[in-house]
């Protein structure tokens, strides 16, 4: 009985000392993967940080440069904005808008038609869209096919003077001209590691000051040449009209956020009459030394 008392004391003790190696060992991971994750913290926070200090510099250089100046040109297609390619190739650009906020569906019909049948598109994606959609925000940044670009932070025509399109108020100065186009390029910037190349403002309006300064923040300004969808107000049928309309280096505008629209049907049934005519569909930046101004060409 004696023996037997002796060994359980013994296996208890055993027991015990395996429970506090393990506990000791486990904690000791614990507390390297701990302070990894805060040397991580300390390293994104860094990186921001110093984006967010170049992009305040840039800011004040910006405001200083345009501060008095008064802008001559209204509209869609004032002096600097790209509508089409410069080619005489049978390539056209499809250009998505993810504009947010009650706007911030998502048309993976249209999204999954792309990804099977490989047509690549530029994502022009707003900063409220990204917050509400931050997972499939991330899976379209990684997927080839598709360039991320800036679509604004609110969403508003980018004005230095206030002006309004669509009964949507536009900013009113230099400074929220820049806060408009920069706030979510660093958003884009912190989520994916690439700064956006290129911008299209809510509404897709601009005075011609407001394209410089986006030009001088490093982005050219997105305009296009063939309306597909109209604010995804087309039916099937405009959709596809518009579509087949494309000539040689068009650029085509329309929406992946209203899920409930016609937009991905239309696309669908035009998208194999284009290519039957020979026409291939490619991004913005691998013709990128061939962007024009539609008012600066004479086009």
């Amino acid at each position: 009985m004696l023996d037997f008392k002796k060994k359980y004391l013994l296996l208890l003790i055993v027991v015990l000392i395996v429970m506090i190696i393990f506990t000791g060992c486990n904690g000791h991971k614990n507390s390297h993967e701990n302070q990894l994750e805060k040397e991580n913290n300390i390293d994104e926070k860094t990186k921001q940080t110093k984006i967010s200090e170049r992009l305040k510099d840039r800011k004040e250089k910006i405001i200083d440069k345009y501060k008095n100046q008064i802008p001559k040109e209204w509209g869609e297609n004032v002096s600097g904005v790209i509508t089409r390619i410069d080619t005489n190739k049978k390539v056209v650009a499809l250009t998505l808008d993810a504009c947010g906020s009650s706007r911030d569906g998502y048309d993976s019909k249209l999204i999954d038609f792309l990804k099977q049948k490989k047509i690549p598109a530029t994502l022009f994606i707003n900063f409220r869209w990204i917050i509400n959609n931050k997972e499939i925000f991330m899976e379209l940044s990684r997927n080839s096919l598709f360039t991320i670009a800036n679509h604004g932070t609110h969403h508003l025509p980018l004005s230095v003077s206030g002006k309004s399109a669509y009964d949507i108020k536009g900013t009113t100065s230099v400074e929220e001209v820049v806060n408009e186009v920069a706030k979510n390029e660093l958003k884009i910037q912190n989520l994916t590691e690439k700064k956006p190349e290129y911008f299209r403002s809510g509404t897709a309006y601009y005075d011609e000051i407001a394209v410089e300064i986006v030009n001088d923040l490093g982005e050219k300004v997105i305009g296009y040449d063939t309306l597909g969808d109209a604010g995804a107000t087309f039916i099937k049928k405009q959709v596809k009209n518009a579509f087949l309309s494309v000539s040689s280096g068009s650029i085509i505008l329309a929406h992946m956020n209203h899920p409930e629209s016609d937009t991905a049907e239309g696309v669908i049934e035009a998208v194999p009459e284009l290519r039957s005519r020979g026409f291939q569909f490619v991004k913005l930046k691998d013709y990128d030394n061939q962007l024009i101004s539609k008012v600066k060409e004479g086009r």
